[in-house]
């Protein structure tokens, strides 16, 4: 590294006896940084380590003034080599996230979500994920049209006095935002044990759409769109089941792929053309391996097969909980055409979930950088708050689960977990609109990054690095360069015109 690079030296200040540093040491380390790097310069970036010495640190730097960078472990961003156009990351509002979040005093969750969706004055995050009904991080177990009659279609005090308040809240810090709908089931008047009954399946957990219903829960979405549209807030996307082929949720319904492709062009897609609905449809939005079923496996292509249902599908959502993510770049490689999003992942006790040692990289690898550099628009994580009890949630549903952040029963104290980390990480540097770039140069074990054209023409490079020492690279995107230290166990995000 050369003498006259400031943020290496900043951060190696920072970085400086990790092990075993204390609050106070963590707290003069911010200082260091604060002190040497004002907020303005040509470079704007941002960091988090495992150990929070960095913790969501923001600071400055300047372009090299050396006619030549140090190429040696160069990374060259390549804007004329684009991928796919980025959406954005986030967080799901459930019933217990919009609870929790109401909870607060007002000053302290306009504080909060100010921090975590405006753009100007925050992270930015800007997507986010919404129930079409309950889910098992909901209030009750209820779907809008409980009684039989699609003419009883009616929002619940969950929406009205919850969601919709805080989806509002956060629409003022961030106008554009995304959202996406999914539902966990469909009402139980509508739902059959097994497909060929014509018996009602009274249970919130499992059972299926019974064809005869197909119109009637087309409409169901349809009215449900609206009246969110009606109440000022726009849903960008939807899928027609989440988790199809998880029967044993606390609310929750099986939609094999042939299901999920006649529900779409029998009934769904027919129904938003014809009510002029622009909300985009993703199939599937469940695990990389289709729950180790062999006839649902390439769920998406599948569907995609059916000239008349791929017409009105937008491309596919996927989850976490079981597989590769390697199965996007499989999808991808088979149908280009479509997109691709990541909608849900839970951290919880089983992953040790609020251990950022263990998590943060892992998770940037898994949920963020792993996704985006395998053809995704975008990320989304479940749950963004919730209570020390981890809830409220729903008997039969995941209860040991952590929230992006946790707040205490005094509604005041939250602590970030990884989730919250990685999403802000991505928001801060990536706007919505931005493509993916190609790069080519460093690559090291353990260094993972990705780059991006914003639409306002600035460049973004956000970078992890699993190992225990920093890694030192040099940044340059044909027309400005300067070197980088990608701290140890930690995310760094970087953005500049």
């Amino acid at each position: 590294m050369k003498s006259t690079v400031s943020i290496a030296s900043a951060i190696i200040i920072a970085l400086t006896s990790c092990n075993g540093r204390n609050k106070a040491s963590q707290s003069t380390a911010h200082l260091v940084l604060q002190q040497e790097h004002p907020a303005e310069g040509d470079v704007s970036v941002l960091g988090t380590t495992a150990d929070r010495s960095l913790d969501l640190t923001r600071w400055a730097m300047n372009f090299s003034t050396e006619t030549d960078p140090d190429t040696a472990n160069i990374i060259q961003l390549l804007p004329e080599i684009t991928y796919q156009e980025i959406d954005g990351f986030g967080a799901a509002i459930t019933g217990s996230t919009a609870y929790n979040l109401m909870k607060m005093k007002a000053e302290d969750r306009c504080k909060f979500l100010k921090e975590t969706f405006s753009h100007s004055d925050g992270y930015g995050m800007n997507y986010i994920r919404v129930c079409i009904g309950c889910s098992d991080f909901s209030l009750s177990e209820y779907t809008c049209c409980d009684t039989e009659g699609i003419e009883n279609f009616a929002l619940t005090t969950e929406e009205t006095d919850y969601v919709i308040p805080i989806l509002k809240e956060i629409l003022q810090y961030n106008p554009g935002i995304k959202i996406m709908a999914s539902p966990w089931t469909a009402p139980r008047w509508m739902k059959v044990k097994n497909l060929g009954s014509k018996k009602p399946y009274n249970s919130w957990t499992g059972g299926h759409l019974s064809p005869d219903h197909y119109q009637e829960y087309a409409t169901y979405f349809t009215l449900w769109i609206k009246a969110f549209n009606e109440q000022g807030i726009d849903i960008y996307a939807m899928t027609p089941q989440n988790e199809p082929l998880n029967p044993g949720n606390s609310a929750s319904m099986v939609m094999t792929w042939e299901e999920q492709r006649d529900f779409i062009k029998s009934a769904l897609g027919p129904k938003f053309l014809a009510e002029g609905i622009d909300t985009k449809i993703y199939v599937f939005d469940h695990n990389y391996n289709y729950d180790n079923l062999p006839d649902q496996q390439g769920y998406p292509l599948k569907i995609y097969a059916d000239e008349e249902a791929s017409r009105y599908i937008a491309g596919a959502a996927y989850h976490n909980y079981g597989g590769n993510l390697n199965e996007l770049n499989a999808i991808h490689a088979a149908n280009p055409t479509k997109e691709l999003i990541f909608s849900e992942s839970t951290a919880g006790d089983w992953n040790d979930g609020s251990n950022l040692s263990k998590r943060l990289v892992d998770d940037m690898e898994q949920i963020t950088l792993g996704t985006v550099n395998r053809w995704c628009r975008g990320a989304i994580i479940w749950n963004l708050m919730l209570d020390s009890n981890r809830g409220p949630n729903r008997p039969g549903g995941c209860t040991t689960g952590f929230g992006a952040v946790d707040i205490e029963d005094d509604y005041n104290t939250i602590r970030r977990n990884s989730f919250y980390y990685i999403m802000a990480q991505m928001s801060a540097a990536v706007q919505p609109g931005a493509v993916r770039i190609a790069t080519e140069g460093y690559q090291t074990e353990g260094l993972t990054y990705s780059a991006f054209l914003n639409p306002d023409g600035s460049r973004a490079l956000v970078l992890s690095n699993r190992n225990n020492e920093d890694i030192y690279t040099t940044v340059s995107d044909t027309i400005h360069h300067f070197p980088v230290t990608v701290p140890a166990n930690g995310i760094i995000s970087l953005w500049w015109n």
